[in-house]
């Protein structure tokens, strides 16, 4: 069949398969047909499938420029209008699934976001403890003391302690490791007993 002079009134008359043919042939007009004949095919059960009137209109529009630039339907293997169906119904399948593993993201990423809230045995716990290091804490020197505090309670650098308390850079390097050593001491006695 000649396709290079296709008019709209053969186009009518011919079958899907030779329309098919024709687009594959470079006659643009043969997908305007195509789309006549089965946009209300292809917008049914992508509105079926997908439930909502937008979704389906785009998924409508991508099936016939995705056909257009497809070779995949073959007239040999069942008719083009089953072809579209059960390719809509795929394509829509495979949204609903995009969709879903979205939204599964972004609930993750909020979950993760919220701070779990301890439960009151967790934060007994936590203010046990909490108690337990002040304790420890109050048997340090008056330096060292005054350095952990700024460094873990108010989270400043050694350098900035250093400059904060007019001290050499080392002092308080030492002073915050021999304060951590004794308090590990400490705190581990105290777990012993």
């Amino acid at each position: 069949m000649d396709f290079e002079q296709l008019t709209s009134t053969d186009a009518e008359t011919l079958s899907d398969a030779d329309l098919w043919l024709a687009l594959k042939a470079g006659q643009a007009s043969a997908l305007g047909t195509l789309y006549d004949r089965h946009s209300g095919l292809v917008y049914g059960i992508a509105l079926k499938v997908l439930g909502h009137a937008q979704e389906a209109e785009d998924l409508t529009q991508d099936i016939f420029v995705k056909l257009a630039q497809s070779t995949a339907y073959d007239p040999q293997r069942g008719s083009f209008r089953t072809y579209l169906a059960i390719l809509t119904r795929s394509r829509a399948i495979d949204r609903l699934r995009s969709h879903q593993s979205a939204r599964d993201s972004i609930t993750r990423l909020q979950a993760a976001d919220q701070p779990s809230s301890p439960t009151p045995a967790d934060a007994l716990a936590q203010a046990e403890r909490s108690e337990e290091v002040r304790a420890a804490l109050a048997q340090l020197s008056a330096n060292q003391q005054q350095i952990l505090r700024l460094a873990y309670y108010e989270g400043l650098s050694q350098a900035t302690i250093a400059e904060q308390l007019d001290t050499p850079l080392g002092t308080v390097k030492t002073h915050s490791r021999r304060g951590l050593l004794k308090l590990r001491q400490i705190l581990q006695d105290r777990c012993d007993n």
